[in-house]
């Protein structure tokens, strides 16, 4: 069907991520988009979080300002994004847009999406080397980077076992890095994430 709106009926975010609630159409040449406008249920309050008119793009909800925007210059794509998920943030949330048609009527067309927002534990990290394998001429810089998903912000720590079953703090950074590698540099490193 003509100007429908498209997106999915629910979207999980990430604590202390981004994302993104989808609401798109195909434009028609006859119709002009006039207004868009995002608005939320939640539990306890409602509100107009977006709106884009002739006059510009306006945040209407003081607690999402500088968080939510929509692409520019992308017709037909009218999904918001948030950025820095709270979790006063779920609720439903629901995509208006408003057309003229040539013959100067109205059409207004709407959809609502559902949004969860979930506290997630850092996951079980993984290395990854600057180069394939883990074994590296002396004198060569190499770097090892510690990955991990969950909900941001993600600390990492870097380990070297030394004898005695002990183990040497040697970085609170996700890479670590040696600009001349020592035969000294050889052993057993281990990294650790942790989030909130």
């Amino acid at each position: 069907a003509f100007l429908d709106l498209t997106g999915p009926s629910e979207v999980e975010g990430i604590w202390k991520g981004s994302i993104t609630l989808p609401c798109a159409y195909v434009p028609e040449k006859d119709f002009v988009q006039q207004t868009l406008k995002w608005t939320v249920v939640h539990d306890q309050s409602s509100g107009t979080v977006f709106r884009r008119d002739s006059s510009g793009d306006h945040v209407l909800l003081s607690k999402y300002r500088d968080r939510v925007s929509v692409l520019k210059d992308a017709p037909g794509n009218v999904s918001l994004h948030i950025l820095n998920l709270e979790v006063s943030d779920r609720g439903t949330y629901t995509c208006e847009v408003t057309w003229r048609a040539s013959n100067n009527s109205l059409i207004a067309k709407d959809i609502t999406t559902k949004v969860e927002v979930v506290k997630v534990a850092a996951t079980k990290p993984i290395i990854r080397a600057s180069e394939p394998g883990l074994t590296f001429p002396a004198g060569a810089r190499a770097s090892l980077t510690c990955v991990a998903n969950g909900s941001p912000p993600i600390s990492y720590r870097w380990f070297r076992s030394v004898p005695g079953g002990k183990a040497l703090l040697l970085s609170s950074q996700a890479e670590l890095a040696w600009d001349s590698l020592q035969p000294s540099d050889t052993g057993k490193y281990y990294c650790e994430a942790e989030n909130r």
